[in-house]
């Protein structure tokens, strides 16, 4: 039956060896690190990545505009697709007119099961390229959280790394330790001597 002694790394004791010591403050440290420095990395680059989606979002909103335009061109048929995918968009002619100005067409992508003569909103450009939505509040939360959580793994996963090489290379100098001192103790249980 195995006992295991808590702290015995910590306390005075013949068999604790220097590779005992640092383990056991690696083990703090990196507990702290998860604890601390883990939550502190995902919040940050979370509020960075919030930040910037923001200001991003606010640039395409003054960039863009958005328009109801009629459909003007043939959509292509209606082709079978697998569940959960998103929507298939297509490209073809829609037709507008801007307050005050001659009708305008273009091409623009429209969903998939949109007929001709369909009013449909599509998003345009300063230079009139049709041009995806700008991203709402729902998308700049998703793009933070996202961003956060990678963060906050990859934080955590560089700790636990770290941890791993250093346990590693305690255990490799903790066997060293006790193989040479084996091999000064061994002649003295078994009557050997040492070659």
């Amino acid at each position: 039956m195995r006992t295991r002694v808590r702290g015995w790394r910590w306390r005075k004791n013949p068999l604790r060896r220097r590779a005992d010591v640092v383990e056991a403050w690696t083990a703090l440290v990196a507990a702290v690190l998860l604890l601390v420095a883990v939550p502190l990395a995902g919040v940050l680059a979370g509020r960075w990545a919030y930040e910037d989606a923001q200001t991003v979002a606010a640039q395409q909103r003054a960039e863009r505009h958005r328009v109801h335009a009629e459909v003007v061109g043939h959509v292509p048929d209606t082709l079978p697709m697998a569940d959960g995918v998103r929507e298939r968009t297509y490209r073809v002619t829609v037709r507008w007119t801007p307050p005050a100005e001659k009708a305008r067409t273009a091409t623009a992508r429209v969903p998939e099961g949109t007929h001709r003569g369909d009013v449909v909103e599509v998003w345009f450009d300063a230079r009139g390229r049709s041009v995806s939505p700008p991203p709402n509040d729902t998308m700049v939360w998703q793009h933070a959280l996202t961003m956060g959580t990678c963060a906050a793994g990859g934080t955590a996963a560089t700790v636990l790394l770290g941890h791993a090489v250093v346990r590693r290379v305690a255990m490799r100098h903790r066997l060293g330790e006790w193989e040479r001192e084996w091999a000064r103790t061994e002649p003295q249980w078994t009557r050997r001597r040492p070659a």
